[in-house]
């Protein structure tokens, strides 16, 4: 007689999981109280050294995220066990989705807490411009390192156990606001930076497959850009409030209490029932096999589009306010786009959830990466010193495009690559899009020097937007198909003859 394997619990070891909790948020608070101290001194930790007790408190950061993560471990061939009411009731989903959004925000307020704790970091640790600016770089490269690692972590040890480990991780890294050094903030912006990286794929993961299809694309779309608009405001009040009374270093403190809720919330964050059924196979699917067909068209597509969007983003739009403020005919500053793009992506992703599911992915795609070529031709034509309604627009359209681009990059990923590599696609894809932010900027400021300047930069990165936008027309899946499935999808059909050499069968 057959045994069946014993159910897995939410969490395998609960005393474990929670005193490596305790001991991180321990070691977190120590470092919040020696922050304090510094009030006489306007919160001025330059010329201060690392003390015994703030050693002490780092390796309790260290030990207990280790204990943490070690408890969410599942014993061999036990089942999964489903949070209560995650996927069976409808209250259950709003609950998820809820969470989720939740977990995205949290995610999203760590790099955007960047822009406003530069100032004050290059004022107290007296930074030169170009020193300064390593801090995003070192921040955006953790996030394409998280991004590639996370992604693969939710292929092997689930979506659930990936989020709450990254979880962790956003709480041990507060303490960038005790930092005394520079250099000490700059390796705490780097672990920071892989946690935040591989919090997106993996939800989109867990979205794809614990909601039933019909309007999951559109919530999925809707999330994405959504969240993002949220983890910058949430990002620019809590500075609004904050810098006038404690300074920049505060900022970073102010994201214990959310982190913290996050992971009280784990009750009701699910493992996916189709990745739990996927671990069945014996067989393991490696990262690779995003490179061997039948997935290698997708896997460069959906890299063609990640990277046209990352050059825009991260290299275009980067010196688009230097460029404004420069021509000294919009009277518009950083601020002002800052906010424009905050508030035009509601509308935008609004329009692109119902696009995608009421009329077709792909081809909402291909609108988004058409809407961000011709605003950019647009800018190339009229060029930054008009100060006409035209070249407003234009920017305005510009952002609109981008943000669009990106809501529907990671959801349209998740829905068009298998259960079993998922995870690795999604993180594959962030990636590609974040390592903009390492290139785009210095290849940008190469073309700048170039004649024509910001026309010329205007075209440079409209022709690789252009070619993704017609690589998804010619050759980009539609997860229509997926999207409708009951049983065994055809996605994962395509997995099996992969793995089996088995000859693919025709889709529709």
């Amino acid at each position: 007689m057959t045994t069946a394997p014993p159910p897995a619990s939410l969490i395998p070891r609960p005393v474990l999981f929670w005193s490596g909790v305790a001991l991180t948020s321990a070691g977190v608070i120590e470092h919040l109280w020696m922050f304090l101290e510094c009030a006489p001194m306007d919160f001025d930790m330059s010329m201060m050294t690392m003390t015994p007790a703030m050693w002490a408190a780092m390796v309790a950061i260290v030990v207990g995220v280790v204990l943490s993560a070690l408890a969410l471990r599942q014993p061999a061939g036990a089942r999964s066990a489903p949070a209560p009411g995650a996927e069976t009731t409808t209250a259950g989903r709003r609950r998820l989705i809820a969470i989720l959004s939740f977990a995205l925000i949290v995610d999203q307020m760590k790099p955007a807490t960047l822009a406003f704790v530069s100032p004050g970091m290059r004022q107290e640790y007296h930074l030169s411009a170009a020193d300064v600016a390593w801090l995003p770089t070192v921040a955006l490269t953790g996030t394409v390192l998280g991004s590639l690692i996370w992604g693969r972590a939710a292929d092997r040890i689930g979506r659930r156990a990936t989020i709450l480990i990254a979880s962790l991780l956003f709480l041990g890294t507060t303490v960038c606001g005790a930092m005394p050094s520079f250099s000490g903030n700059l390796i705490m912006c780097a672990m920071m930076g892989m946690a935040a990286g591989g919090m997106l794929p993996v939800v989109y993961a867990l979205m794809t497959e614990s909601l039933p299809p019909g309007r999951r694309a559109a919530i999925m779309v809707l999330q994405a850009g959504l969240t993002t608009t949220g983890g910058y405001m949430a990002a620019s009040g809590l500075a609004a409030l904050l810098l006038p009374l404690s300074g920049w270093r505060m900022l970073w403190f102010a994201q214990l209490p959310p982190v913290l809720l996050l992971i009280a919330l784990n009750r009701w964050i699910p493992e996916s029932a189709a990745f739990s059924a996927g671990k069945e196979r014996a067989t393991r699917v490696p990262a690779a096999t995003l490179f061997r067909r039948p997935q290698t068209t997708k896997t460069l597509i959906v890299t063609a589009y990640g990277l046209a969007w990352g050059l825009v983003y991260w290299g275009f739009i980067t010196f688009l306010p230097s460029q404004l403020e420069a021509s000294h005919s919009h009277g518009m500053s950083a601020a002002t786009l800052l906010f424009l793009s905050s508030l035009l992506a509601i509308p935008t992703c609004a329009l692109a959830a119902w696009l995608y599911t009421r009329w077709s992915a792909r081809n909402t795609m291909v609108l988004y990466a058409g809407l961000t070529v011709a605003s950019l031709v647009a800018l190339a034509v009229l060029g930054l010193d008009d100060s006409g309604p035209l070249t407003l627009a234009a920017v305005m359209l510009l952002f609109a495009g981008t943000a669009g681009v990106i809501a529907l990059l990671g959801p349209y990923t998740a829905e068009i690559f298998p259960t079993a590599i998922r995870g690795t696609a999604g993180g594959w894809v962030a990636a590609v899009g974040k390592s903009g932010g390492a290139f785009g900027p210095p290849l940008i400021a190469l073309v700048l020097s170039a004649p024509g300047g910001m026309r010329t930069a205007a075209v440079f990165v409209a022709l690789p937007m252009a070619a993704a936008g017609v690589a998804v027309l010619a050759r980009g899946s539609n997860p229509q198909a997926a999207r409708e499935a009951t049983d065994k999808t055809p996605l994962d059909a395509e997995l099996d003859s992969l793995l089996h050499d088995a000859p693919v069968p025709a889709r529709p």
